[in-house]
């Protein structure tokens, strides 16, 4: 049921994707061939007044099709997205990115529709924190941020702190058989309406179980002053949590340029499914069927900005790429004084598309390997 579920979840973020780029063409005027839900062998079609409607085999995918979207012939059709404005050209490419993030704001929105109260970032009690009082932590402080990181809610505390137990700049011991890391943090809290920097408090981490895999974890016992959530502050909530997705991967990808993470941890349409079926297997067990469902939305809303940057990324043959490729052609094109044969682009999204079929390739064996070996 959870796989069923997570499919239909992946399957409405990429249709939620391809949508925000088929209104936006319709809206500029553009002709859209065909708009596919899936890829592969079609399952279902509908010939529109213009434009034929799809329904693929293959739920992991699915496309926009726009007349002259990748090269014109000699009577170039006024319609084509070849022939439109620059600026026509970057809104459309643009908006499926756009449609995830909106889509991935309403999820959560709507998530948080029932919740009475959010946790802020003031201090109401504190315990286990190494250096307490005038010096360190104190009931009645707001903390700013953790390591550079801005925080909003109490979430981004103990995200934040976890995601500072994968700094690599600790020593290690093993104190009464067990093992403990000995990590620096830094923290700016704000304290009767002054700004305290605290840089590396010295943080004990100590190897604990969770759910069956041994993690380490700080110490601290805290907890937060609770805000009432009103309509406000749920569009806030909602408005922060996309935001903090998208910081998750800017971290994600910091940590792979850096060496904390590398090819094997990054997951494709099969990892994701597995994942969300994960989630939902586990909720259920904690939980029940209803907090499972609802975890499962969650998750999609998270993978949803994830496709929504990664499609934005300078990458060729993404949706970011060609936004690049827009700006390079129209310098050059201001320097030489002569337009850019649309041809060269076709050339290198076609070699970079090669190149991304291999990556996925590659992402597919370990998202294969990953579920053998577990």
């Amino acid at each position: 049921m959870f796989i069923v579920l997570a499919i239909l979840a992946f399957g409405f973020i990429i249709a939620i994707h391809e949508l925000g780029h088929y209104i936006s063409a319709r809206l500029l005027n553009v002709k859209v061939n065909e708009f596919a839900i899936g890829m592969g062998p079609k399952l279902l079609k509908w010939q529109g007044e213009e434009t034929l409607y799809t329904l693929r085999a293959v739920p992991f995918g699915g496309f926009c099709s726009m007349e002259g979207e990748h090269e014109e012939g000699e009577n170039p059709d006024p319609r084509s997205f070849l022939s439109q404005e620059r600026w026509k050209r970057i809104v459309i490419l643009a908006s499926g990115s756009a449609a995830n993030l909106v889509s991935a704001f309403i999820i959560i929105l709507l998530l948080t529709a029932g919740a009475e109260a959010f946790r802020s970032t003031t201090i109401s009690y504190i315990d286990g924190f190494p250096t307490e009082g005038t010096y360190g932590l104190i009931e009645g402080d707001r903390i700013v941020s953790i390591n550079g990181e801005r925080l909003y809610y109490a979430n981004d505390f103990f995200l934040f702190m976890q995601m500072s137990t994968l700094n690599r700049n600790y020593t290690s011991s093993i104190q009464d058989g067990e093992i403990v890391r000995h990590n620096h943090v830094d923290f700016v809290v704000e304290r009767d309406g002054q700004k305290i920097t605290m840089n590396r408090v010295p943080m004990t981490l100590r190897e604990v179980d969770v759910n069956g895999e041994m993690i380490f974890r700080y110490g601290i016992s805290i907890r937060f002053e609770a805000v009432e959530a009103t309509i406000t502050e749920k569009l806030k909530v909602s408005f922060y949590q996309v935001f903090n997705y998208m910081r998750m991967i800017r971290l994600s990808l910091a940590m792979m340029f850096s060496g904390a993470a590398s090819l094997s941890d990054v997951s494709g349409p099969v990892g994701i499914v597995s994942a969300m079926n994960t989630v939902g297997q586990q909720s259920a067990v904690q939980h029940g069927l209803l907090v499972a469902i609802l975890d499962i939305v969650s998750f999609a809303a998270f993978i949803g900005v994830n496709v929504a940057v990664i499609n934005l990324l300078p990458i060729p043959a993404m949706d970011g790429g060609r936004i690049l490729f827009i700006f390079i052609t129209w310098a050059i094109e201001k320097v030489t004084r002569k337009n850019l044969d649309p041809k060269y682009e076709g050339y290198i999204n076609t070699g970079a598309f090669v190149m991304l079929i291999g990556l996925m390739v590659v992402i597919l064996y370990n998202d294969v390997m990953r579920i053998v070996g577990s």
